[in-house]
Order: structure tokens, then sequence, then C-alpha cells
């Protein structure tokens, strides 16, 4: 091989160098502020609707959330919501 072919394989192997350091070095990101969550589902029924009801519970959030799956429109349906953090709080304010 002459100079003349080595220089460009030198210059890009610096310039692949410089950019593995700029990559190693930069501060790392966060994608999620918050743990992951962890879910609990349970079948019921509710007064008036012939279809089951799941209620789903995040755990992490404190959260609940009633579904319905509508098989005549092929859609999942919400039918409430709740967050058991502020029922708690209401609850003990009310005592």
């Amino acid at each position: 091989m002459s100079r003349k072919s080595i220089r460009p394989l030198i210059f890009l192997n610096a310039g692949l160098l410089v950019a593995l350091a700029a990559v190693t070095f930069m501060p790392a990101a966060v994608a999620q502020l918050r743990p992951r969550s962890t879910y609990t589902m349970v079948g019921g029924t509710i007064n008036g609707i012939v279809q089951g009801v799941a209620y789903i519970t995040d755990e992490t959030t404190n959260e609940v959330v009633a579904v319905s799956w509508y098989e005549n429109q092929k859609r999942l349906v919400g039918l409430g919501y709740r967050n058991m953090t502020q029922d708690a709080m209401q609850a003990a304010r009310t005592r």
C-alpha cells in the first residue's frame, strides 16, 4: 500500500474514534420517570349491562378503570374511572 492510500484510512479511523468518544461521554438519557406499573384485572358485572365488565387497577398510581366489550360495535368501551388515592383522602376528611 502506498502512503497516499493509507492517509484517508487514518483520518477515517480518527474521525470514528472522535465519534465514539463523543457518544461514550454524553450524559445518559432517561426515558421514563416512574417505575413500571403493576396491573390487576378482575371481572365483574354492573346492573343494567348484559356484557361483563373488567376492572383494571394500576397499583403504582392507584387508579381503576372499568371497561366492557361491546360485540355488536366491536369495540372496548370505558365505563368509568376512579382515583383510589383521592377517594381515600376524601373519605378520611369526612370522618
